[in-house]
């Protein structure tokens, strides 16, 4: 029996795991402590790790996992931002879960601009207090907009055919094309100066860090809506918060935060929020924030507990790890496997 230490443990993913999991010879030990150098002594004795998106897989924690004699981290996500992949290279192999569900997040993404632009969470306040005044909810149609749409993988892809079905003009960045797509290819330069709306589609890497930033708002159109359902930190929010100040920025519809780490996904309604800017965030009318939930659906929880099941029975049964994930991914170096077997 194959032990696995499942870290960042919530109610909503136990059912899945022990769903896909029973009738395995894969047990796992549910922690809701995330993984970090601190608490990394509870995957003592396991086979594996099962992380997710807050936690933290740096040097330290990889050479404290592969001394336990740890060989998987099976990441039950799409990104991969958070784990040193040079240092687990030859040590220890990481699988993910590349596409979940892509309707989720860009579904999520789409109904966040609604609300934000239809002032939907102003109305549903007003009329619980039987305020049916409409003063100050006009908003602006979809249909003939602009939008533009930043990485074009499979999320970016859904959220721009939702766009179609709106009636909006799609245009796109992304340095690797996607091919045979109906939308346009533009600059990042021509994006953000031609989008009525700028949606967040791409991966946190070294080149997408701080992709919007006071360099970047300044080139926009007065009053763009930005929306992000992907990385906290590929938006300089102290750059965000002037934009919106100097109106630059119209909106701005936000699942994730660059500082979310140790905030999102817990209950701190009883304490004073420490954070400072994520609070000025909070208190302003024309920001839209939730807390990194754009793939919370059922369906969504089905396939990752699924895919991350199979991931790991692939790795246990010596077969192809196709969703295997290393240092070379990416950054154009030629692929040892070729999409066959193990990186190492």
């Amino acid at each position: 029996m194959a032990t696995f230490a499942f870290f960042d443990t919530k109610p909503y993913d136990i059912p899945g795991f022990e769903k896909y999991s029973k009738g395995t010879d894969i047990q796992f030990r549910f922690y809701e402590t995330k993984l970090c150098a601190d608490t990394v002594s509870l995957a003592e004795g396991c086979d594996g790790v099962v992380v997710f998106v807050n936690d933290t897989v740096d040097k330290t924690v990889i050479d404290k996992l592969y001394d336990m004699g740890v060989r998987l981290i099976a990441l039950r996500c799409a990104g991969f931002n958070n784990v040193d992949t040079a240092s687990s290279f030859e040590k220890i192999h990481i699988v993910r879960v590349p596409a979940y569900s892509p309707y989720a997040v860009a579904e999520h993404a789409m109904a966040m601009l609604l609300c934000s632009i239809r002032r939907i969470h102003k109305a549903f306040n007003r009329t619980r207090e039987f305020n049916f005044s409409l003063q100050g909810l006009c908003g602006f149609d979809l249909h003939g907009k602009t939008v533009g749409v930043v990485g074009t993988g499979k999320i970016g892809r859904v959220f721009a055919d939702i766009c179609r079905g709106f009636g909006m003009n799609v245009i796109a960045y992304d340095p690797y094309p996607a091919k045979d797509v109906w939308f346009e290819y533009a600059s990042l330069d021509e994006l953000l100066s031609r989008s009525d709306i700028i949606s967040l589609h791409c991966p946190l890497t070294a080149e997408t860090q701080h992709i919007i930033n006071a360099e970047s708002i300044a080139k926009m159109k007065k009053g763009a809506v930005i929306i992000n359902t992907s990385r906290g930190q590929l938006i300089d929010t102290d750059a965000l918060i002037d934009g919106i100040k100097n109106k630059t920025v119209g909106a701005a519809c936000l699942d994730v935060y660059e500082e979310e780490s140790d905030i999102f996904f817990e209950d701190y309604s009883g304490h004073i929020m420490q954070d400072d800017t994520l609070a000025r965030l909070v208190s302003m009318p024309n920001v839209i924030l939730t807390s990194h939930q754009g793939f919370l659906t059922t369906d969504a929880l089905e396939n990752i507990a699924k895919v991350t099941v199979e991931n790991i029975q692939c790795f246990l049964e010596g077969k192809d790890l196709q969703n295997e994930v290393c240092y070379h991914c990416g950054k154009g170096e030629i692929c040892r496997k070729n999409r066959l077997g193990k990186c190492f």
